[in-house]
C-alpha cells in the first residue's frame, strides 16, 4: 500500500497513531525510503516527528499520493462521518486533495446511516458562533430528532453541558455538534450544501464519496476490505 517516495496523508486519532508507529518503522529500517507526511493535526505532526517521519506541506498537485485514517462511522456508501476529535478541517483538506484515501475501522463503526452512533461535529468561527449556532437550528429544526449544541470541555453526550469554556481546534475555530435521534435521513448532499452555505460554518464533518477503500477489523479475527463503488 505504502510505497517508497510516496507522499501521504497523515491521519488522526488511535488507528493513525498505529500506522505512524509502523511507517516509522519502516523508514528507520530503510525498507521505505524518501517518504514524507502531510499531518492533519498538530498532535499527529508531533508523533510523527517523534518516529522520524518527515513532515511535508499541503500543495501539489495531488498533494499526496495516499491518505490513511480512522473514521467515527462509515455508512453503505463508504460515506463517513469523521472529526469528532476536533480535526475534520486539516483532515478534509488533506483527505481530499487527491490520490487514495483508505481508511481503517473496527466493524462497530459500521452504520445503516451517518449520525447513528454520536455527533457530527461542525467547525464554526468563534465570532458570532451562538448566532452561527442558531442559524444551524433554524435550518435542521425539521430533519427528524435533531438537536445541535456547542461543544465545551468536560462537555458529555447530546444533552451535556459543561461549565468549561469552548473546544478550540488547530485553526482556532470551534466546534458545534450536531445529533440525530436515528442518524440522517434524507439527501446527505443536501444537508452538506445547506450547511456550508450558512456563514459562519468553516465545514463539517461528513466526507461524502472521499473513501476509496475502506479496511474493516471484524471481531473474529479477520479483515474486510469494501471499495468504493
Amino acid at each position: 500500500m505504502v510505497e517508497s517516495g510516496m507522499t501521504l496523508g497523515l491521519g488522526t486519532g488511535s488507528t493513525a497513531a498505529h500506522a505512524l508507529d509502523r511507517l516509522g518503522e519502516l523508514l528507520r529500517s530503510g525498507e521505505l525510503v524518501g517518504v514524507g507526511g502531510v499531518p492533519t493535526s498538530l498532535k499527529t505532526e508531533a508523533h510523527a516527528a517523534r518516529v522520524g517521519i518527515p513532515m511535508l506541506p499541503l500543495g501539489g498537485e495531488p498533494a499526496v499520493d495516499l491518505s490513511i485514517d480512522g473514521a467515527d462511522e462509515v455508512d453503505p456508501e463508504l460515506n463517513l462521518v469523521k472529526g469528532r476529535g476536533g480535526s475534520l478541517l486539516r483532515e478534509k483538506m488533506i483527505e481530499g486533495s487527491g490520490g487514495r484515501f483508505v481508511v481503517i475501522v473496527d466493524e462497530s463503526k459500521l452504520v445503516p446511516r451517518l449520525g447513528c452512533t454520536g455527533a457530527v461535529p461542525v467547525e464554526v468561527v468563534p465570532f458570532g458562533c451562538d448566532h452561527t449556532l442558531g442559524l444551524i437550528r433554524k435550518v435542521f429544526d425539521g430533519l427528524p430528532g435533531f438537536s445541535a449544541r456547542l461543544r465545551t470541555k468536560g462537555g458529555g453526550g447530546k444533552d451535556g453541558e459543561s461549565a468549561g469554556g469552548p473546544v478550540v481546534t488547530d485553526n482556532g475555530n470551534y466546534i458545534v455538534e450536531m445529533f440525530f435521534d436515528d442518524g440522517i435521513h434524507g439527501d446527505l448532499n443536501d444537508i452538506s450544501d445547506r450547511l456550508l452555505r450558512i456563514t459562519g460554518v468553516v465545514e463539517h464533518g461528513m466526507f461524502l464519496g472521499m473513501a476509496t477503500s475502506v479496511v474493516v477489523a471484524k471481531k473474529d479475527g479477520t479483515v474486510v476490505i469494501l471499495h468504493r463503488k
